[in-house]
């Protein structure tokens, strides 16, 4: 297990100094084969990410006040390239030490990793990280589909074999690696649409044991063997090649991985991936200068060499002609000399124009700068009139929210984010059925607690009316044959005995103190009261108060509405001011650039000027040369019979040159030069654009490299 360990950090090292060496950034895991130790090796990864500088290459953005956010994705991966977790690392840098960070990610399981920072969701699904005016360092675990996947195969003798199947055997082995960019974009080239991939560049690194490994070779690639292991480093750039439509049996870029090898006892420990597309970002297409002048560079070669090669023959053949006819160079000389008289009458007329030039592109200067200088005027107002703008809309907020706790509504604040969802709530509640069902609720808890606080009231003429059916049974069993009336009478009248009398009321006592009684008492008691409570709710005067209540709560929702479209009319106002402040400054952006450009116009101009006053005199001393050259013509005649000679050298050598060197690099791109250019700017536009895996804030940079770490195979 530790030899596993000590493998890992080799690799990692040597992954790490490639990357470096690419002017990537990409921090690394070491870690052992064990898949138990996948939930410390990331939190160790995380904590690695986040302390230390040998790790991570600072991004130039922290220069700058604006947070910013570094996202490393580390694949735990089966023997065979299959994901079995992903877990994400981010470290929010906050440069200008902000109190709060706001994030955007779709991360599961999100955890700080380092400190004790903490956060709360945001409305908007956002998470506000209480910051303390530091970075904040967080991770979590994804599913989603990774940019690059990486498929590993292994052979024996030729023959395919899963890596549980290789442990221990001996043999010719071959391991490659496989990778499928899966992360596209639409790029405008040569005025179509096309989709191209995000690019990725991919370096995967691995360490074989020297006891266990001969004959080791590598297809894009390279091995370093320090005697006892054989450090194994490959490249790829996989989807490159369709990308910039290149000719692949001309020119091809690698797309995968493969090492070979005469194995013994076959075990291999981790192997790493690196995938970045920080490679592809950091080539300068902003200023599009260098690539133009690549492009105009190549095809103006391709032509010169096909008219050097074309003219260096024709040379050699005018040569001899020349030689031939020297009377007839004389005459030519001649002819040359009145040409170079009109070269100079020609660069005297360019030395005016491009003085003209000068003076436009001045005036050019002084426009811009007036221009922007309005523009400053402008946008110096921006701040003061969204200020203004946005109190404006507070102060009917605050006036709406008044209203509304005068009208007796509990609701929340309005604010100008929540307002239209805050009365749009209201209004809902103000439906009819809804203003209906609570008006009805309300009147029948009102009613119910009216009838119940005279329960005991009624549960006592209940009671009356059952002791009186109780009297009666007594009665009938006792074989008087008198009515509870006709008893009741007798014994006001005294023809009862007294000790009849005691033994019909202990009949009736005890019986009315029975459960069966109570029970018929309790029932008759709550039949009442439905009825009571029913009886009343149906009155006029209860359903008056729920009309009443009705027609308010249909008087408030008008206001309701009311409000809303005033907030909703405002509102607009204010969302266009906005647009317009957000343009304004745009415009003097805009024309900043445009008195840039025209200072430097008015350079060139200038430039251009002096240079046509040299050529003019240029033109001048060689009209004077060839003057001098029509006296020295028969010392002429004797320099071409040596010029015929190098002349031939010359063509020869030009046709070698061209075939070996230009044409191989304009046929590997079918010759369109411009197109390879607009290929490399669209997609260096995609890296740059590519920021995040797992999510990220709306206006905030950052970039995201991917490690892949490959499980053991051993025993």
């Amino acid at each position: 297990m530790k030899e596993s360990k000590k493998t890992g950090l080799r690799i990692a090292s040597l992954l790490l100094c490639l990357t470096l060496a690419c002017g990537g950034s990409i921090a690394v895991v070491c870690a052992s084969g064990d898949k138990e130790s996948d939930s410390s090796t990331a939190t160790s990864a995380s904590s690695q990410t986040a302390s230390s500088s040998s790790a991570v290459v600072t991004a130039s953005s922290d220069a700058d006040s604006a947070p910013y956010k570094e996202e490393t994705v580390y694949v735990l991966a089966n023997a065979d390239g299959t994901a079995r977790k992903i877990i994400v690392s981010d470290w929010l840098k906050n440069p200008g030490g902000e109190t709060s960070l706001g994030d955007y990610t779709d991360l599961s399981d999100v955890s700080c990793v380092k400190g004790d920072t903490s956060y709360t969701m945001g409305s908007d699904g956002a998470r506000i990280w209480d910051a303390q005016s530091g970075d904040v360092y967080y991770q979590g675990t994804s599913d989603r589909q990774l940019p690059v996947e990486v498929t590993v195969r292994y052979t024996l003798d030729g023959q395919p074999i899963s890596a549980e199947d290789l442990v221990g055997k001996s043999g010719k082995v071959a391991i490659r690696y496989d990778y499928q960019n899966t992360l596209t974009t639409e790029a405008t080239i040569d005025g179509k649409t096309e989709t191209i991939h995000v690019p990725f560049a991919v370096l995967t690194g691995m360490i074989l044991d020297n006891d266990h490994f001969r004959n080791i070779e590598v297809t894009n690639g390279k091995l370093v063997n320090d005697g006892d292991h054989t450090v194994v480093a490959g490249v790829a750039l996989p989807g490159l090649s369709d990308d910039l439509d290149l000719d692949r049996e001309k020119l091809n870029l690698p797309e995968y991985v493969e090492i070979t090898a005469d194995a013994e006892d076959f075990t291999l420990s981790n192997t790493v991936t690196l995938a970045s597309s920080s490679l592809f970002g950091s080539v300068d297409v902003d200023d599009t200068s260098g690539l133009d002048d690549l492009t105009d560079a190549l095809s103006q070669l391709t032509d010169a060499m096909t008219q050097l090669m074309d003219g260096s023959s024709a040379l050699y053949d005018g040569l001899n002609t020349l030689l031939d006819k020297s009377g007839d160079l004389i005459s030519g000389i001649d002819q040359l000399a009145a040409g170079s008289a009109q070269l100079s009458a020609g660069a005297s007329s360019l030395k005016d124009g491009a003085s003209t030039l000068a003076s436009g592109a001045s005036s050019l200067k002084d426009g811009a700068s007036q221009l922007k200088s309005g523009l400053d005027t402008l946008t110096a107002n921006n701040d003061t009139l969204n200020a203004g703008a946005r109190q404006v809309f507070e102060s009917l907020l605050s006036m709406a929210n008044t209203q509304l706790k005068s009208a007796g509504l509990s609701v929340e604040t309005l604010t100008i984010e929540n307002y239209g969802k805050v009365l749009d709530g209201v209004l809902a509640s103000l439906d009819s059925d809804a203003v209906w069902k609570l008006a009805y609720n309300t009147a029948s808890d009102q009613v119910t607690a009216a009838v119940y606080a005279k329960k005991d009231y009624i549960r006592s003429q209940v009671s009356q009316v059952v002791e009186g059916q109780v009297l009666a049974g007594v009665l009938q069993a006792s074989g008087t044959g008198l009515t509870v009336e006709q008893y009741q009478t007798a014994v006001a009248a005294g023809q009862i005995p007294a000790e009849t009398q005691a033994a019909i009321t202990a009949a009736v006592s005890q019986q009315m103190a029975s459960e069966a009684i109570q029970a018929q008492i309790d029932a008759a008691t709550s039949q009442q009261i439905d009825q009571l409570i029913q009886q009343n709710l149906n009155s006029s005067e209860v359903q008056s108060q729920i009309d009443a209540a009705i027609n308010k709560a249909a008087a408030g929702e008008n206001s309701i509405a009311a409000l809303k479209a005033q907030l909703d009319s405002y509102n607009q106002f204010y969302q266009g001011l906005k647009t317009y402040t957000a343009g304004v400054a745009s415009a003097d952006a805009g024309a900043a650039q445009l008195d840039t450009g025209a200072a430097a116009l008015k350079e060139g101009a200038g430039q251009l000027s002096d240079g046509a006053s040299s050529l003019k005199e240029g033109a001048d001393a060689l009209n004077s040369g060839i003057l001098a050259l029509k006296d020295g013509s028969a010392a002429l005649v004797d320099g071409v019979t040596q010029l015929r000679d190098g002349a031939m050298q010359l063509s020869d050598g030009l046709k070698e040159f061209n075939e070996k060197g230009v044409q191989k690099l304009t046929d590997a791109v079918s010759g369109d030069l411009g197109a390879l250019t607009e290929r490399i700017r669209a997609i260096s536009d995609a890296a740059k654009a590519y920021q995040s895996y797992g999510g990220i804030a709306g206006g905030m940079d950052g970039k995201v490299n991917f490690i892949y770490r490959t499980d053991a195979i051993e025993k």
